[in-house]
């Protein structure tokens, strides 16, 4: 007798820092972008066959504007919380940059390209817009405050636009102050949609290590606006849960997409089963004690979905840098083209950048990549031969609020290998092993708990492993989670330093089923 397993999927479906999701259906196919913040190239786009499987396939910001402006590492600034639509046959990005204002894009194809951003609404403060094409024909857009900018948030605003996103047509109104309703906080990060005559806004509150899901119901856009907790951590030890995006698949399924807050891996992405309740609203997750849904770690999964085998759940693979960049590659600032040179045939060369003042924070040309939020194994190699000048270095960087690094260093005409850590911004780096001279190609290897501890590594020959004893901590950045990179660089204003670093392939083992002991062994050299 032929006895088929019900396909399932586990939480987070996608487990990396991919922060602020909102995602929708378009036939069948589904589409998700989220926050970048002062990553260029920014705005991820994501596409999936099943809610459960996801690939990174472009991103929709080359530079985050203004360019001069974020041509050096703005942490914490950006591009805050996005929403993504279709609307008359064009794909609509509205971003906000919370010192700048609230900006669209276009795409007849989301893999793009994407048209420039343009300014809907200017000024400080405005963050998380979603629009809204209403069945009457207006246009609306919700949207929180930061506090931090304007000096107040826990409150959502709603204005009428026009219908192409050029201009603001009404006069905004608060809808939802935090503030009158019991115990609520940090009112954020609202979506916006029609269904059954009701408007319906999707928001967290509570803060994102802490918070809920929230749906708000009214007959009008202005409000007044019911209200109803549909999603909380409960007795499960998923926290949040935070902002995401209701989507339905061809069948008529309902699904909902949110992140948790997993500190220094960053915000994993998570799917949770929703329906529509007898009374006409949303349940979402698995009903808790009280009644209200709790998030679910492992569930059949949607139509269509495959059973997973060992869960990889990354939207990205290794790069064997033959050709143009991985699209889950990141700056820390807007990309220059003298960052990067000669041909890409199994090597990535780095340019020495002479504006190294001995804080990585502080360098856009740090190349890096999220954290995977899984036991992991990841390696590289560099080639410091073509390296020059003093005080010149490149190597493997664990990229936080703090940081710590592998790799080379030249020094009086000698090579060396060397691991270092910072401390808080503007400290100086800590020397965490003694230099080593070295000729030739050196070995790097990060070994990750998938959760707040690592293990930086170097060898000359892949056989032999120079290894910290000691574990290093894992920081979280400014709304973002560590960061692995590739960099090189050279002491500022020495205009004799500089050369190039080449890099072998960066490669990612994951710990799926075993324990990160074994995970360690079964890497490869580089």
């Amino acid at each position: 007798m032929d006895v088929r397993r019900a396909p399932t999927y586990r939480n987070p479906v996608i487990d990396a820092d991919y922060s602020d999701p909102d995602a929708i259906r378009v036939g069948d196919e589904y589409w998700m972008i989220a926050s970048s913040f002062n990553l260029a190239p920014g705005l991820p786009v994501l596409r999936s066959s099943d809610l459960v499987h996801w690939e990174h396939v472009a991103n929709a910001l080359p530079a985050v504007p203004p360019t001069a402006h974020f041509a050096l590492p703005r942490h914490g600034g950006g591009v805050w919380a996005p929403s993504l639509r279709q609307h008359d046959g064009r794909f609509v990005i509205v971003y906000p940059d919370p010192d700048h204002g609230i900006f669209v894009m276009t795409a007849t194809d989301p893999r793009g390209p994407w048209s420039t951003p343009r300014a809907l609404i200017e000024g400080r403060g405005l963050i998380d817009p979603c629009p809204l094409w209403a069945d009457d024909g207006r246009a609306y857009l919700v949207h929180g405050w930061a506090k931090s900018r304007a000096g107040f948030k826990n409150r959502l605003t709603v204005v009428e636009v026009s219908a192409d996103l050029t201009r603001v047509v009404g006069r905004p109104r608060v809808v939802i102050d935090g503030e009158d309703l019991d115990g609520f906080s940090t009112l954020e990060g609202p979506k916006l949609y029609q269904r059954d005559g009701w408007y319906w806004i999707f928001a967290p509150a509570g803060g994102v290590e802490t918070g809920w899901q929230t749906v708000f119901r009214s007959r009008d856009p202005y409000g007044p606006y019911e209200h109803r907790i549909v999603l909380a951590q409960g007795d499960t030890e998923i926290n949040g849960p935070h902002q995401g995006a209701w989507v339905d698949t061809p069948g008529g399924e309902h699904w909902f997409l949110h992140f948790q807050d997993r500190g220094p891996i960053g915000r994993v992405v998570h799917l949770q089963p929703m329906r529509w309740g007898d009374d006409g609203w949303p349940e979402i997750g698995v009903p808790g004690p009280d009644g209200v849904g709790q998030p679910v770690v492992r569930h059949p999964s949607p139509e269509g979905a495959v059973e997973d085998g060992p869960e990889r759940r990354l939207p990205y693979a290794d790069d064997d840098f033959t050709g143009p960049l991985s699209p889950s590659w990141t700056w820390q600032a807007n990309p220059r083209a003298d960052w990067t040179s000669g041909p890409r045939d199994g090597a990535l060369q780095l340019t020495a950048v002479a504006d190294d003042t001995g804080d990585l924070r502080t360098l856009g040309h740090v190349l890096s990549q999220r954290m995977p939020g899984q036991a992991a194994v990841i390696s590289t190699a560099v080639d410091a031969t073509a390296l020059t000048g003093d005080a010149s270095r490149a190597g493997l960087v664990l990229l936080g609020r703090e940081y710590v690094w592998v790799g080379v260093e030249r020094a009086g005409g000698v090579v060396r290998a060397v691991m270092r850590a910072s401390a808080e911004p503007g400290g100086a780096e800590r020397a965490l092993t003694a230099g080593v001279p070295i000729d030739g190609t050196l070995l790097l290897r990060v070994r990750t708990d998938g959760a707040e501890r690592a293990w930086l590594a170097w060898s000359t020959d892949g056989r032999t492993w120079t290894e910290l004893a000691e574990a290093v901590a894992l920081t979280p950045g400014r709304w973002i989670g560590t960061h692995i990179g590739l960099f090189a660089a050279a002491p500022l204003g020495d205009g004799s330093a500089g050369g190039v670093a080449a890099f072998r392939p960066l490669r990612t083992v994951l710990d799926v089923e075993r324990d990160i002991e074994d995970a360690a062994q079964e890497a490869p050299a580089a």
